[in-house]
């Protein structure tokens, strides 16, 4: 009986994490083909396309790939499973805070599943597109994904399929999440979840706290002749991740026989002109004294809605040239496990595990240190920069094979596979059961 073969190595931390994920995939190339699409999607390639992928992961073309996505006879869902479940051990069981939101992308043609003319959140504006609904976890200033819903417009739903608004898609999400055990300690999202009745119910089934924007022309708006509705304004430090704050306004408002149990607020940048574009009016059920507490937890909405743009931008979420939709939610989960690598890497997440011994000894982190381009791990953009520095001479090897075997270097090319050598002293934090 001949034994499989093993599967051909990447780069040590990034095969570590891809171990995990192993006995989903039925054959090695598949497996194989996983680990290549997870080392170009954190590659500093710009367009993560697959052909640019299998360029700079040392592919002769991206067949390969194509297949692992369209044919390949993997479960998403048991993939989905499996993400969630590394993220859960990781966690450890800490409260977070759950942040939903949405985001749509710009699509030319008409063939793709579920693309219509359509309000697109990040461009402002009704544009062609497909949108989904999308679930973040937000701990010690640190985010992972958790989950996503395809939202599908009324004129283009396929058969056997029913309509479903994004708060109630919002709502299926936190619903998923509370059946699996999922331990968030306050949800933060936009107005458009904020005024659904439908999505506040699904929170109040579940007795779960929230801070959600709602519209200033809310039915909560003082009139000129109430305006004692409202406390006097208050200044707080409006604190960010970076560390840096800023003085911001708050103010809440009563309006007098209503449910006690929420409570209605507005900050601001400025009291007297309420910029529109830094004023927030929050609709919340948080208890006691929340003053300082609300204005920075909910600013946390806003962070995280900017940087998912960055983390479209740098994993290649709307990247995809497929056209069905199981293969564009497979490309999305193999980007969301891309991105929980990225944050399993952060000094929170390591910390959680309480390890008697470091993931990388002293000695080694030391040497990666001294790189001039390395960076505190004070952001996730920062903790995938280092990332990359150290994927760096897999892909430089990968790109610069073809020029070899036109001149033969062989100095050349045995430094640049000691350099890779090096760079395998570097593990991967990677939670077990």
């Amino acid at each position: 009986m001949t034994l499989p073969r093993t599967a051909k190595k990447t780069v040590c931390f990034l095969d570590e994490y891809c171990e995990a994920f192993k006995d989903i995939f039925p054959e090695v190339r598949s497996f194989e083909s996983f680990k290549n699409l997870l080392l170009g999607i954190i590659s500093e390639e710009k367009r993560k396309t697959l052909p640019a992928i299998a360029k700079v992961t040392g592919l002769k073309n991206a067949q390969s790939l194509h297949h692992f996505i369209s044919n390949s006879p993997w479960s998403t869902q048991e993939f989905q499973n499996r993400r969630l479940e590394i993220l859960s051990n990781a966690l450890k069981g800490e409260k977070f805070i759950l942040i939903i939101d949405d985001t749509g992308d710009r699509r030319k043609g008409k063939t793709t599943e579920y693309i219509a003319r359509q309000y697109i959140g990040n461009l402002g504006k009704v544009d062609q597109g497909i949108v989904s609904v999308n679930a973040y976890g937000i701990v010690d200033e640190v985010t992972f994904p958790l989950l996503f819903k395809i939202y599908k417009p009324q004129q283009q739903l396929a058969p056997g399929d029913k309509y479903k608004s994004k708060p109630e898609l919002a709502g299926e999400i936190i619903s998923e999440l509370r059946n699996k055990g999922w331990n968030f300690q306050v949800i933060l999202a936009d107005s458009f979840y904020g005024e659904s009745s439908k999505f506040r119910q699904v929170l109040n089934d579940y007795n779960l706290q929230y801070a959600l924007a709602i519209r200033s022309n809310h039915k909560f708006c003082i009139p000129d002749n109430q305006q004692d509705a409202a406390t006097e304004w208050q200044e707080f430090d409006r604190k960010f991740t970076n560390g840096n704050t800023e003085t911001r306004y708050i103010r809440e408002i009563s309006l007098g026989e209503q449910n006690e149990e929420i409570r209605y607020w507005v900050t601001t940048t400025d009291k007297d002109k309420l910029p529109k574009v830094s004023t927030t009016y929050i609709m919340t059920n948080l208890p006691g004294d929340i003053l300082q507490e609300v204005g920075n937890i909910y600013g946390l909405r806003t962070w995280i809605e900017y940087g998912f743009k960055q983390i479209k931008n740098e994993l290649g979420w709307a990247d995809y040239r497929f056209t069905d939709y199981p293969n564009i939610q497979r490309w999305w989960e193999i980007v969301f496990t891309a991105y929980t690598m990225i944050s399993l890497q952060s000094e929170t997440f390591i910390n959680f595990a309480a390890q008697s011994e470091p993931i990388n000894s002293p000695s080694v982190m030391d040497n990666f240190q001294q790189h001039p381009h390395w960076q505190p791990h004070i952001s996730w953009k920062s903790i995938l920069n280092n990332l990359r520095l150290i994927i760096q001479p897999s892909i430089f090897l990968s790109l610069l094979t073809p020029w070899l075997s036109v001149f033969r270097l062989p100095s050349l090319y045995y430094t640049l596979l000691k350099l890779i050598d090096f760079m395998n002293h570097f593990h991967a934090y990677v939670p077990s059961g």
